[in-house]
This record gives structure tokens, sequence and C-alpha cells, in this order.
């Protein structure tokens, strides 16, 4: 997905009453248009919020390149690996009722799980349970780009169907011994909030994560359809077509990745999750300890990274990338929205980087390599 598409950047639209730092965020407008254009993507969202500093919230160039109508604050976009935050917590939720123990084997809730007996809720939300990653065989991306582009219902696929398609594959390494990213260990984890829970995964986080918070304008969808007003959204298949993805159907993502949301949700998302609203200190604390080195600079917890200080996560499903992070230090959130994850390097990112490198200097959000320099690019 390394080919950038060209697409005229449209005016930048939507800015936020309050500001209390102007320059800064004139800095913000700058440095975002700039790493737009060199990207060249469509559009993005950027809200960062810091008490006492500044409150930005933006819109940049357009949500849809066939009508150019400009990108809008409250578009709704999918948010991809997210919602593995959101799953984390609804096992959190659990262990606080004393329903489940993160120590408990995933054999438990789910049948035919390899080394079932050993990998234990812990490793799955810490990404160390050794098990394969369904959506990274051919097959599976075979059938993805000659489904998902024929309609919103395509491509419908069951949490069992995923999984056994993981199980087909050999263990990456022996549980507990080491790490890799893998979206069949949230897949499970689903699986078992649905088990315990007698709920669909849909019906638990709505009940007790989004209603609860208020998160209105988010919702686990039941096909591709989206809630309007909606970002189009563009990705590029392997053999170098581009398509716009707003439609097509997440349950392949399922527990890892399903969530539709908008700016507004996700910057009060950020801080709940940041400060564990929804779950007792010492769980929160158990949460984001004992994490596992992903990059330089980068832990996974439970279901949440540590990035230089930022707590949260980054999502990134065809036509979008996505970051929602938590400064604990400056009691600050940031969400970037980029309706295209054509960039070879997350886009979302790219931009979340720019935007702590002037706001929080201290605390860059640099997950993965650090994205080129926009005055080099230009030639300066």
């Amino acid at each position: 997905m390394a080919v950038v598409v060209a697409l005229v950047l449209s005016a930048s639209i939507g800015i936020a009453p309050a500001q209390a730092d102007p320059d800064l965020a004139s800095q913000l407008d700058s440095v975002i248009e700039a790493r737009i254009a060199a990207m060249g993507v469509p559009g993005a969202i950027v809200s960062l919020n810091i008490p006492g500093r500044i409150s930005y919230d933006k819109a940049f160039g357009v949500v849809d390149t066939a009508t150019g109508a400009p990108m809008e604050l409250d578009d709704h976009t999918r948010i991809g690996s997210v919602t593995k935050t959101f799953t984390g917590t609804a096992i959190l939720q659990l262990v606080d009722q004393g329903r489940i123990r993160l120590s408990d084997p995933i054999s438990d809730y789910v049948e035919g799980v390899p080394s079932g007996d050993v990998v234990t809720l812990d490793m799955l939300g810490r990404m160390r349970s050794g098990l394969p990653d369904y959506s990274e065989t051919s097959a599976f991306l075979d059938r993805a780009y000659s489904e998902l582009a024929t309609g919103p219902d395509a491509f419908s696929v069951t949490s069992r169907q995923l999984v056994d398609a993981a199980f087909a594959q050999p263990m990456e390494f022996a549980p507990g011994t080491d790490y890799k990213y893998c979206n069949t260990n949230t897949v499970l984890l689903g699986m078992v909030v649905e088990k315990v829970t007698g709920l669909s995964l849909a019906d638990y986080l709505q009940q007790n994560i989004f209603g609860p918070l208020g998160l209105n304008a988010t919702s686990y969808p039941p096909n591709g359809l989206m809630p309007v007003p909606y970002a189009h959204g563009y990705n590029k298949a392997p053999d170098g077509k581009v398509f716009d993805a707003a439609l097509w159907n997440p349950s392949w993502a399922n527990a890892a990745g399903e969530i539709v949301s908008n700016a507004a949700d996700m910057t009060a998302w950020a801080a709940a999750l940041g400060k564990g609203t929804l779950l007792q200190p010492d769980t929160q604390a158990q949460r984001i300890s004992n994490g596992t080195e992903a990059a330089p600079g980068v832990e996974y917890d439970f279901a949440i990274f540590t990035a230089h200080g930022w707590l949260g996560h980054n999502g990134d499903i065809p036509g979008y990338a996505t970051v929602v992070v938590y400064l604990p230090e400056r009691d600050a959130t940031l969400v970037v929205f980029v309706n295209s994850d054509i960039p070879e390097q997350h886009s979302a990112g790219q931009i979340a980087y720019d935007v702590t490198s002037i706001a929080t200097p201290d605390h860059l959000y640099e997950v993965g390599p650090k994205p080129p320099e926009l005055m080099r690019e230009a030639g300066n």
C-alpha cells in the first residue's frame, strides 16, 4: 500500500473557537497542510487538546475525491485497530466483576485453540500468544480484494471462521516467549466477552462502553454501510489498483478493528482510556504495566501501547488510518484521522509525529520509522 495517490488539497475548514496559543495553532496548520501535501492523501482531521494551552480541532482536504467535498469535523471514519482498546477494556471490565481472570487459559472459553491450555487471556491482550494471524495469508488477501468491493454485505465472516483460518497455520513461537502483533488474539478476546456475557460484542460495547461514556457517534457495525456524514477512504490493492473502500464490510476485522467513530468521540475515548475511567484503579495500573518493547520507545501493554509517554493505539484498515492517544503528564489528547492508508508509513502517524514535534517535543508520537523531513522533501 505504498503508492501515493495524487490528489488536490482543498482549503481547510472547521477551526474550533477556543485557542489559548494562536501561534501554535498557526504552526500546526502549516505542518499538517505540508504533510498532507507530501503524502498525497485526500484529507485529515486533527484534534489536539492540551488544557491551558490549546484546543485545536480542524479538518483538512477533501472527504471524497470524486466530488471534492471538504472534510468536516463530524465525519465518521473507520478506526481500525483502535477497536482493540475497546475489546481489551471489555475484558478488563469482566475481570473487575470477578467473572474472568487474566490468568485463565483461552481453552476455558474457546475450543480448538492451539496450545489453548497454555495461552492465557493476558498473553492474548499483550500479543504474546504465538498464535498466527488470519489476516496475513495470501488466501485471505485474495478473497478480500475479490469480494469486498462488490457490496457492503460481501465477505461477511464470523469470529469462528477467522480463528479457524488462523489455526490452520503453524504457531509463530511458544506462548509467552515473544511478542508479535496479531489480530487473532483480539478476535479471541471478543469471543470471550460474548461467551461470558451472552451478548454480542456489539451489544456489550454499546451497553457498557459507548453508552456510559456518551459515545453516540461510535458503533460496531453489522456490515459495510457507514453512518452519515462519512469520509470516503482510499486503499491500494496489491496489484496497484486504488479503491474507495468506504463501504467495505469490516466484519473480517471483527473485535480487532471493526468500530466506526468520529473525532469528538475519539477525543473523549482517548481520555477515558488513558485515565482508566471504566476500570478499577488497580486494573488500569496492571493494564499499562509489564509491557513488551514493540519498537524503540514503544511498549505494548494490554490492548494499549505507550509511545514516549502517550497512551493509546493507532489503527489501519483499508482506506483509513487513525491515531488516538492520551498524555497523562499534560492531561492532553491527540486524535488524527486520515482517509487513506496508501502511504507506506502510517499516514495518521506521520501527522501525529509532526504535531507532537511542535506541541510536545519532549513526548514525540513516534511509532515505527520517523517520517521524512518536510524541508528536505521540498528541496530546501
